[in-house]
């Protein structure tokens, strides 16, 4: 079994091309076997960077980055709204800022400890997804139902559909090599109060987006493709590809990989990523038996893949019924074809 190693995105604002490349080195330095860092787009990055002294506190209390390179654009944030880790490098010029994390850009030691830093404010999401690599190469063999993650007498984790997962805290890829995923009776697992919960849908499409795997199975390339249902999720986890994408399997049902491909106008790579993310978490199926009925209705008469895609990516959303069919949309609109969860 390979331990996966999760990515995470630095993103940068403010900084020249010189600086950039000094903070792509501290990333590299920065990655270790539990988690390597890499720069990113700003807007998906999981941390920010920003240059203090090109930082400005608007009258709004929003803060407007300059940008430093001539094709760049300023950024502006409402830190009270900022959801990841943010760090500034001094000097920090605006007048009555004071920020919470600073540090010096040219001094290696300094980027790489904020970098540390980071990675510990996000030891929750790491340990989630060393549990979905373990759901991802276990997932053949399970059924939906309740299930306990044990290292001998050591409970890692509980799957559970109706609870959602529970991970142990400070938890890493290396300790599911050896661990075994016992079956237990509906009703018979509790979470440990002190395990950080999430759902099973959240912790399998965050996976989705940071593993080098390919989750998309090989015949969701060749075979017509479905919309099932929305996932659920909260609705900042959506972006507009996952939209695109479910717009257009709403519309177009039955469509396959290249014709997906050419209406959405994303590349191979990246439209893999998004059905791979739709997938893990039901909303596609190349299964006509399992698509949303107007959907199948829409169509022309389809036959069955062969593939019962049986395994916990779909037992998630079993236990709920499919939603009523839909109206006709315009086509290139990207709002989400059913209504999503509210963020909490």
């Amino acid at each position: 079994m390979t331990i996966e190693v999760p990515v995470l995105r630095l993103g940068l604002a403010g900084y020249t091309e010189a600086q950039q490349k000094t903070a792509a080195e501290a990333a590299a330095a920065a990655s270790s076997a539990h988690a390597r860092w890499e720069l990113g787009s700003f807007a998906e990055a999981d941390a920010w960077w920003l240059e203090g002294s090109r930082t400005l506190l608007m009258p709004n209390q929003h803060l407007r980055v300059q940008p430093a390179v001539p094709s760049g654009r300023s950024v502006q944030i409402a830190l009270a709204d900022v959801d990841r880790p943010v760090a500034f490098s001094l000097p920090v010029t605006a007048q009555g800022f004071h920020p919470a994390v600073t540090f010096d850009l040219a001094d290696r030691a300094a980027g790489l400890a904020v970098l540390k830093q980071f990675a510990g404010w996000m030891q929750t999401m790491l340990s989630q997804f060393a549990l979905a690599a373990s759901i991802a190469d276990n997932q053949p063999s399970l059924n939906s139902g309740s299930w306990e993650v044990l290292r001998g007498h050591d409970l890692l984790a509980v799957v559970d559909l109706k609870l959602g997962t529970g991970v142990m805290p400070g938890v890493q890829a290396g300790d599911f090599v050896d661990a075994s995923w016992c079956i237990r009776d509906r009703g018979a697992v509790k979470i440990p109060s002190n395990f950080p919960r999430s759902s099973v849908s959240l912790v399998m499409w965050q996976y989705a987006q940071r593993t080098q795997r390919d989750l998309l199975p090989a015949h969701y390339r060749s075979h017509p493709l479905y919309f099932r249902r929305p996932p659920r999720l909260p609705q900042r986890q959506l972006k507009d590809a996952h939209l695109l994408a479910m717009r257009e399997l709403v519309a177009h049902p039955g469509m396959n990989f290249n014709g997906l491909q050419h209406a959405t106008g994303m590349g191979e790579a990246q439209l893999a990523r998004v059905l791979s993310a739709l997938y893990v978490v039901g909303s596609v199926t190349s299964n006509p038996k399992r698509a949303m009925a107007s959907a199948v209705r829409a169509s022309t008469p389809a036959r069955d893949s062969g593939h019962s895609e049986q395994s916990v990516y779909f037992s998630v959303m079993d236990s709920s019924p499919r939603p009523p069919g839909l109206g006709d949309a315009p086509l290139n609109d990207m709002t989400a074809p059913l209504p999503l969860m509210p963020d909490s």
